[in-house]
């Protein structure tokens, strides 16, 4: 859909609420559908207002479904808030296929490929990483002594440093300036430093994944993250691993390498397994860790970037300090992304189930069969009967920043950030953490919490993620690029140091929706070459963090 340069915007024919793409004052006259009528609030850009006069307990619509119930009376062209609107969705049940979807136009993409790291088991990565992970959170301390051994070393430090601005600190503190002085004080900023040089120039990087998990917890959470770190292991975009474990822990090296056998039964990527309680001391443990890793990184780096095609893509589609804007802007735009790789034969991943509330009839109807869509509905169905039980539910999702920029239900939350996965069928429901194998689009169980949910997206093949934020999300991930798109103009220009790309555009009127899809597809196919570098990975924003199955919404 296009949008034109307006006031206001009514998503949906069957809506009865305007959303507002600038400030409107109180007294505003609004011309809609040959009727106009005056503003009975102040509406602030992102938000909502009643078309016509809405009384209590009366249903609004946006995007086309029900995203809540009154609690008083909305006059005309008053404000939807949290003082008078609460969180209500349609109910959801088996229905009848509905597979035809608007297939896009992929001329423009038809002859591009990408240059990646081919794997033996077919897939292709966007980068080369090497990954030292611990089975349990006993083992952090040793991957942390790793760490400072090899990054710096191997020239894999991040450019930035603030060391400078502490020594500035630090003359003022011994010249006996007072706290006044110093905070009052012109630091200057730390020139960025330039890259050490890499020994191994085929090696992205050498990324270290704590964690707080491994013992102490459920069974399910530990077998949970034996798979969660199998998918890491697998992923196109890793070379290689080291692994460290306790020995006496729940999560066991025998389970996770069942669970890596799951995802590729024919692994042969270097990997390097060590148990402390089993190799003795600790100097012993972090010798062999040492020289152990080293050696696979001298047979990783063997591996070059060459062509692929655009269907070995596989994008993680994910949100985070989502505004009023997101279900119209970037969210949308990455729905036509999304369309543009499933008919070329790629895969996506839509996920944070709590996120899909209140869109379970559609999703379950666009299902390939009826199996898919009863897993989706029972994965929906008993994550919020788990999230009720301990006093919550799908309704609290919205946070207060969400809440602030317009998104005061869960529904209106989610019916927006749902265009995120375009139109097309859905290839397949998959649980925590489990692998995509069908290309097309995919529903993946995760909860909202945007870095829960990007570890998982990645744990299941994403090999790019791409992640749009309204409010500003400084997050990112160890091994899979995670590029930041703006909902709107503002942000992007007050952020310009951690957003990648602006779809406010859209709002302004000055693109298409298909535009900026194409737009962001370019970028995506320069970045899975290595030929740009997103500021998630610029800024070393490598975010890791296993879901607990307890309630996380």
């Amino acid at each position: 859909m296009s949008i034109q340069k307006e006031t206001f915007l009514r998503i949906h024919p069957h809506d009865n609420v305007l959303v507002a793409l600038q400030n409107l004052e109180q007294g505003t006259p609004i011309t809609f559908e040959g009727n106009t009528f005056t503003l009975a609030d102040r509406i602030a850009a992102k938000h909502k207002f009643a078309i016509n006069e809405l009384k209590t307990g009366q249903e609004i619509y946006m995007y086309g479904v029900l995203v809540g119930k009154t609690t008083s009376t909305i006059p005309q062209g008053g404000l939807l808030s949290t003082q008078n609107v609460h969180h209500a969705s349609d109910g959801f049940r088996l229905g009848e296929r509905k597979l035809s979807w608007h297939q896009p136009d992929t001329r423009n993409f038809d002859s591009k490929t990408f240059n990646g790291y081919h794997r033996a088991d077919g897939s292709v990565g966007t980068a080369n990483y090497w990954i030292v992970v611990p089975l349990v959170f006993c083992e952090n301390r040793n991957i942390n002594v790793l760490k400072e051994a090899l990054v710096d070393k191997l020239g894999y430090k991040k450019a930035k440093s603030y060391d400078g601005d502490v020594e500035q600190l630090m003359e003022l503190y011994q010249a006996g300036k007072s706290v006044e002085e110093i905070l009052n004080a012109d630091i200057q900023a730390s020139a960025e430093k330039a890259d050490s040089k890499r020994l191994f120039k085929n090696i992205d990087g050498i990324k270290f994944l704590n964690h707080s998990m491994g013992c102490g917890g459920t069974k399910d959470d530990s077998d949970a993250l034996c798979g969660l770190i199998a998918g890491y292991i697998t992923h196109p975009n890793v070379a290689g691993a080291t692994v460290l474990s306790l020995g006496c822990q729940h999560a066991q090296v025998s389970i996770l390498q069942a669970e890596i056998a799951k995802r590729d039964p024919n692994f042969s990527k270097p990997m390097v397994v060590l148990e402390q309680q089993k190799v003795g001391t600790e100097s012993e443990l972090l010798k062999q860790a040492l020289k152990q890793t080293f050696a696979g990184l001298v047979q990783a780096n063997q591996n070059q970037r060459q062509p692929a095609p655009l269907s070995k893509l596989c994008i993680g589609l994910e949100c985070g300090g989502s505004d009023g804007f997101s279900g119209i802007s970037a969210n949308p735009a990455l729905g036509y992304v999304s369309d543009l790789l499933v008919a070329m034969g790629g895969s996506v991943i839509l996920a944070e189930f709590p996120e899909l509330c209140g869109v379970e009839q559609e999703l379950s109807d666009r299902c390939v069969d009826e199996e898919t869509a009863n897993r989706f509905m029972q994965l929906m169905t008993t994550y919020n009967a788990r999230a009720e039980a301990d006093g919550s539910g799908f309704y609290a999702n919205p946070s207060p920043g969400n809440i602030r920029d317009g998104l005061i239900t869960d529904a209106i939350k989610s019916a927006g950030a749902a265009k995120k996965g375009g139109t097309s069928p859905v290839a397949a429901v998959l649980d925590y953490p489990e692998k995509v194998t069908k290309p097309g689009l995919n529903l993946l169980c995760t909860p909202g919490s945007d870095v829960e949910s990007t570890t998982a997206e990645v744990g299941s093949g994403a090999n790019i993620v791409l992640f749009t934020t309204g409010l500003g999300t400084p997050t990112g991930n160890p091994i899979t690029p995670v590029v930041k798109l703006s909902t709107n103009t503002a942000m992007f220009e007050r952020m310009p140091d951690i957003i990648d790309i602006n779809c406010g555009t859209i709002i302004e009127g000055e693109e298409t929706i298909q535009q900026v899809g194409e737009r962001i597809l370019n970028y995506v196919i320069q970045l899975a070459s290595g030929e740009v570098e997103p500021k998630s990975v610029k800024l070393g924003q490598d975010d890791f963090i296993p879901w607990k199955r307890g309630v996380s919404l």
